[in-house]
């Protein structure tokens, strides 16, 4: 079986993200539940930022919350194009950079579940994303995200983990790149195809940042009110993940005064 070059992320990981990580849809609805158990009820339209297939973006458009889905990836907006219109679902699909987004109209609440925020290129394109979710919120809506932070990097990515599914298998090799601070993923696929496999390989890396840096961020965005929570009690069968690897965040934006 020939070495196959490494493809530019989330093309392979777009075409079978729903079949090979369907494992994680319960845990991120019940931190959902917790974090935004107040304020979903009011909201009235929304985004799911690096929507990935759209999954988050149709459960809350069947709630009749008016949804708008962002990627970066044409892939995924494909897929989530594709998912909208087999669950005949209003939900606006756009190809665009979390960094430099635009909506049709101010949201009520922006989504960026997934640890997706830590895929930006750069550590200092935070604030950036942190002013395109303002200019897209409504005055007191409300950006809700969760990021890995570094003690993930450190202690959760290094190391190797697989998955199979009838017909696929997956192989994920990861670590920690203390020179560039930066958490790396080489994703190995292998296709059956008749009685051989073919191979294919995605390679993912994230960048990552201290609570301060976040908060002052959001703040440098006009965000007033900002909660935070560790992820580790929503994933106790997951030994790996202890407290301090990942955090959920929900920020205000602040109120026309």
């Amino acid at each position: 079986m020939p070495e196959a070059k490494a493809q530019r992320p989330y093309k392979w990981l777009a075409e079978h993200y729903d079949r090979m990580f369907s494992m994680y849809v319960p845990i991120y609805q019940a931190i959902r539940k917790k974090a935004l158990g107040g304020i979903l009820p009011s909201v009235e339209s929304a985004c799911d930022l690096a929507c990935g297939t759209g999954t988050t973006a149709m459960e809350l458009a069947r709630r009749g919350i008016t949804m708008y889905a962002v990627d970066l990836s044409p892939s995924m907006c494909r897929l989530a194009r594709q998912k909208a219109r087999r669950n005949r679902l209003a939900v606006a699909v756009i190809h665009a950079d979390m960094r430099d987004f635009h909506l049709p109209e101010q949201v009520d609440l922006v989504l960026c579940e997934g640890d997706a925020l830590n895929h930006v290129p750069r550590q200092q394109d935070l604030t950036r994303v942190a002013k395109a979710v303002a200019r897209a919120l409504r005055p007191g809506g409300h950006f809700y995200f969760d990021v890995n932070n570094r003690l993930s990097f450190q202690k959760v990515w290094p190391g190797t983990w697989w998955v199979e599914r009838p017909g696929m298998a997956l192989v994920l090799r990861g670590g920690y790149d203390r020179e560039r601070d930066r958490g790396w993923t080489n994703a190995e696929w292998f296709f059956r195809e008749g009685r051989l496999w073919r191979r294919r390989r995605e390679r993912v890396e994230q960048v990552c940042w201290s609570q301060a840096e976040i908060r002052a961020a959001l703040h440098e965005a006009g965000f007033d009110r900002v909660r935070a929570w560790d992820e580790a009690p929503f994933v106790k069968h997951i030994p790996s993940m202890r407290p301090g690897c990942r955090t959920i965040y929900v920020a205000r934006k602040l109120p026309r005064v």
